[in-house]
């Protein structure tokens, strides 16, 4: 905050507790204002007087015209009668809350109508709506009226129904309102219907239109909804002793007094009452604005007398004069900045130019502006109440100079511009656009899609609850900052370039890149892309967010394409054309092979898919020509393979040094228990952690000033050794040394020997709170999604201050995780029967439709070859497909991991018909069983029986009887054979075990 660390004294004080306060008091506190509302008005009017005021157009549809036009919910409804005493039967049957009646009824006159209707319910409003004042029975109608509680005189002008709506709304919240949430309220002082039928609708017309213009710079559309409901509210006066009372009610929420000269006092007509009244208040508001009004230009004298603006009632520009003074006193136009002396110093016309023109204005101006209290009037016309009172309460005596007053005010300003970001989903503006000011912001009316909407829960939680902030203050928690392209864009884009076509099949994911590359983004897109590269410089992640992605059940994880760009290139055009084209390629991503073919395991459809994008600031630093974060990785709330004293439900992670790129496609990652760290089962010895360690990380390339073509933007994103990089403090912080002396791992680097990541100063040591601080997270998402959930997260390291750091949130969705759902009992007749046998076992209950065994030959397996082995696993399952046969597929290593030293790198397009899958842990690969990668998440989503075995453990797997056999098909590396009489696979999900026996015959998954 500027000028937080400066200011001082009074002003310090001042300063923290009204940032507490316009903190909390947020839109949502307005949720609760305009609560009274006019739903249904009883009009009784003959059928002459309706047809003269109608001119062929209903009452009521004027007024749901009147309430369309200024984006108004809920219009009123009217319903009309032409008899006296049929109006007083429906009042008798249901309720109003407004009855108008003209003049002439058929049946009675309008006073003893009114006079009835009181009888019935004396709180319920009854107007009198005239052609005119002769036809009006009584000279002093409002005195004369007994049962009417105003007269309004129709001219022809439409507004006035609105304003006759609008005024007795006001009159039944303004209590409650102004208490509940500082509203102002601005008191007109006329005793003549003639002249307020006129003027109402012109004051009106002025707020909201002031309104509209505020809701251009609203956050998102809730804030803009409920930005009209903390519009001024309107009083009238018609007699002295009124316009005393409402003063003394709502003077500390006055926007001000306008009133006319004659009016009546103590029941008679006093030639200077208003000239009376005004002066009363200038004495105690000196700089209040006011406003006389008068058919006699004489009273001008007055009105200058006592410091008032003068409008004449009778100037052929009364309705320009009543703008003027709005928009010149209100604040309802530009603030102008004024010195003393009256010279113009600057203008803003909005929150952002107000906080920049703070910054350059002269002392004298600044100081005169607070003191007249016109600033906090601008301000209050924004809408931005809780700011205004606080820039109301501002005195110049309470700083210690007038620069500290001026930082104080910019700090204000700034914070209150930064909180209305927090926990929502901002509308981006190009024209009030910051940096420092984004979180979560849109461009479009479409879905978020399911990333993205994660982004925004986990912004809007973290903005609510404030618990792990103020138990980790050395380490904020963050969301980093994100812009989302809406569904709706895509859309527009899809459909500008009939790119539909390429949902269907048939198509290679090249092919499909390439077209979508050609294709031409929306005008308005690209000019929105210009303004934001305009502000944000640091480097990019260009994420999908389908609509289906992170659904609980069919989470869509890692199908979709993310790509990183460093935006660094010294010519904007260039950083234009990368982003573009990482969006389109992201876009592209959508009807990929391996999308589709996950759509047809949830019975999706691919053409019903639509795409958001979340540009998103790329967590981490910059260390030299490479960009990354210190470590990342994934945090389960449920943890599926507990050892010791671990229980599922204290949650596991899997971290590494860099991007988590190598966790979420199942690369090498240190895994721990956020509640038992110093628990690492795969680090028991030196040789395992030797073994087992993380040797190469992913870091961001900076500095490239080289033009890259669209479809290389993830050249960027590059796989470096650790050992390349151990100047860098997040290498030295993150990783301990082997001594080959003595043959054990240090935590200190004194010995120069190879580089083990092991976190231990962060996990072991403590330097860091971060176990804590994850098993808080998980906690708090588990609480607020229901069910258990899976985080990514980025951490940065502060080299100055080893105990702090940066926290990321990068994406929460649910898991899917129904280990309790389905249980079945294992016999032991049933395990001594069985050719396979695990301890690890994810999924539940008997499936036996399955025959069909797939797996890779022990013999030719060679973990050089293993992306040869994916595409023959690809050829072998789209026959199967075609014959609607699910099967067993057994490998080594981990499943759908994106190291091939670690497990066959499938994709789900190659595996698209499997029906259970089996990972073997053995000499070749001693990989730990897969957990928190996205093919992981997508497997167990979908209920497919995930087994482990590992060889000499206890677990059994007979190569022998499967090997016995029938073979339908062979290939250099698989071999498919099928059970005549089907398998069994029975699982008990509360032992995560397994067994799989030949069976008596194929039946149906149970």
């Amino acid at each position: 905050m500027p000028g937080a660390t400066e200011t001082g004294g009074i002003g310090m004080k001042l300063m923290e507790r009204e940032l507490s306060r316009v903190a909390v008091l947020d839109f949502r506190a307005f949720l609760e204002l305009m609560a009274n509302k006019i739903r249904e008005i009883l009009l009784v009017s003959s059928s002459y007087d309706a047809f003269i005021i109608e001119e062929d157009v209903t009452l009521a549809s004027r007024i749901v015209s009147e309430y369309s036009g200024l984006n108004l919910s809920q219009p009123p409804r009217v319903t009309r009668t032409s008899s006296a005493l049929r109006a007083l039967e429906l009042l008798g049957e249901r309720k109003f809350d407004l009855v108008i009646t003209m003049p002439h009824l058929e049946d009675m006159d309008a006073a003893s109508f009114g006079e009835r209707v009181k009888r019935l319910s004396p709180s319920l409003p009854v107007y009198l709506l005239a052609h005119s004042l002769r036809s009006v029975q009584a000279a002093d109608e409002s005195a004369a009226l007994g049962g009417i509680d105003k007269v309004f005189i129709w001219s022809g002008n439409a507004d006035l129904l609105l304003s006759i709506v609008k005024s007795t709304e006001d009159v039944l919240n303004v209590e409650h309102d102004t208490r509940r949430a500082d509203v102002c309220v601005l008191i007109l002082v006329e005793d003549s219907p003639l002249y307020y039928s006129r003027l109402l609708p012109i004051f009106y017309k002025q707020i909201v239109r002031q309104i509209q213009n505020v809701l251009e710079c609203g956050v998102n559309e809730e804030e803009r909804l409920l930005i009209m409901r903390t519009r001024p509210k309107i009083l009238l006066a018609r007699n002295f002793e009124e316009a005393s009372a409402l003063y003394d009610t709502y003077k500390s929420n006055l926007l001000g007094v306008i009133s006319d000269t004659r009016f009546p006092k103590q029941g008679r007509l006093h030639a200077k009452a208003g000239v009376e009244l005004l002066s009363r208040v200038r004495a105690e508001m000196p700089f209040l604005p006011l406003l006389l009004m008068s058919s006699e230009t004489s009273n001008g004298h007055d009105a200058e007398a006592i410091q008032s603006e003068f409008l004449d009632k009778n100037s052929p520009r009364l309705v320009n004069d009543v703008q003027d003074f709005f928009l010149a006193h209100l604040g309802f136009g530009e603030f102008v900045f004024r010195t003393p002396d009256g010279h113009e110093a600057g203008r803003a016309d909005r929150l952002r130019t107000l906080e920049e023109r703070l910054a350059q204005m002269p002392e004298e101006s600044l100081r005169h502006h607070i003191e007249k209290k016109d600033l906090a009037n601008w301000v209050m016309m924004r809408s931005e109440i809780p700011l205004a009172t606080a820039i109301r309460a501002i005195r110049s005596d309470m700083f210690e100079s007038v620069r500290e007053m001026r930082e104080y005010l910019i700090s204000l300003i700034h914070h209150v511009r930064k909180w209305r970001q927090k926990g929502v989903v901002a509308r981006f503006n190009r024209k009030d656009f910051k940096q420092d000011l984004l979180s979560v912001a849109k461009i479009g009316s479409g879905s978020l899609g399911g990333k993205a909407r994660g982004l925004a829960f986990m912004s809007s939680v973290l903005s609510e609850d404030m618990s792990l902030a103020e138990r980790f203050p050395e380490c904020p928690i963050q969301v980093p900052q994100t812009l989302v392209l809406a569904t709706d864009v895509f859309e527009e884009f899809v459909e500008r370039n009939g790119l539909r076509r390429f949902a269907g099949e048939g198509y290679a994911d090249a092919e499909v890149a390439r077209a979508f590359l050609r294709a031409e983004m929306p005008p308005v897109i690209v000019y929105d892309m210009e303004k934001y590269l305009e502000e944000i410089r640091y480097p990019l992640a260009v994420r999908s967010s389908s609509l289906l992605e992170d659904a609980q059940f069919q989470p869509y994880a890692g199908l979709y394409d993310t790509l990183m760009i460093p935006n660094d290139h010294s010519d904007p055009g260039e950083r234009l054309r990368q982003l573009l084209g990482a969006i389109k390629l992201v876009y592209a991503s959508t009807w990929y092979a391996s999308p589709k073919a996950f759509a047809k395991s949830t019975a999706s459809q691919a053409q019903d898919e639509a795409m958001a994008v979340a540009i998103q600031q790329v967590a981490g630093e910059r260390h030299g020509d490479f960009y990354y974060p210190a470590m990342a990785g994934v945090a389960l709330s449920h943890n599926y393979y507990p050892v010791s004293r671990m229980r599922p439900e204290d949650g596991i992670v899997h971290m590494v040094v860099g991007f988590g790129k190598a966790v979420v496609e199942g690369g090498i990652s240190l895994r721990f228990s956020p509640k038992h760290p110093q628990i690492l089962p795969q680090l028991a010895s030196v040789e395992d952690m030797l073994a087992n360690t993380q040797r190469d990380f992913f870091s961001l390339r900076l500095g490239g000033h080289e033009a890259h073509a669209p479809s290389e933007a993830g050249a960027h994103l590059v796989k470096r050794n650790i050992h390349d990089a151990l100047g860098d403090y997040p290498i030295m912080a993150c990783t301990s040394t082997y001594d080959p002396a003595d043959n054990r791992v240090r935590d200190s680097d004194d010995t120069g020997g190879a580089k083990v990541v092991l976190f231990s100063r962060i996990i072991q040591h403590k330097l860091l709170p971060l176990p804590e601080m994850l098993s808080g997270l998980l906690a708090l998402f588990r609480k607020k999604i229901g069910c258990d959930v899976e985080l990514e997260f980025a951490v940065n390291l502060a080299r100055e201050n080893p105990r702090a750091c940066g926290f990321y949130l990068l994406q929460v969705r649910p898991m899917a995780t129904e280990t309790g759902r389905f249980e079945a009992e294992i016999t032991e007749e049933e395990r001594q029967g069985a050719f396979l046998t695990s301890r690890l076992a994810l999924g539940g209950g008997r499936r036996s439709d399955i025959a069909d065994i797939v797996f890779v030959r022990p013999e030719a397996f060679d973990p050089a070859q293993t992306q040869e082995i994916a595409e023959e696993i690809g050829q072998v399952n789209a026959a199967l497909a075609r014959e609607g046969r699910p099967y067993l597929l057994i490998g080594p290593g981990r499943w759908g991991s994106s190291d091939r030293w670690l497990g066959i790198p499938v994709q789900w397009r190659h595996i698209s018909a499997v029906g259970a899958m089996v990972e073997c842990r053995g000499a070749m690969i001693k990989a730990d069983p897969s957990q928190g990668s996205h093919f992981f998440q997508n497997i167990t989503s979908l209920g497919i029986p995930y087994v482990t075995v590992t060889e000499g453990e206890g677990d059994v797997l007979d190569w022998r009887r499967i090997e016995s056999l029938p073979v339908v098909a062979e290939t250099a590396r698989l071999k498919h054979v099928r059970a005549p009489r089907g398998l069994v696979i029975k699982i008990d999900s509360r032992r995560s075990c397994c067994v799989m026996t030949f069976g008596t015959s194929v039946g149906t998954p149970e």
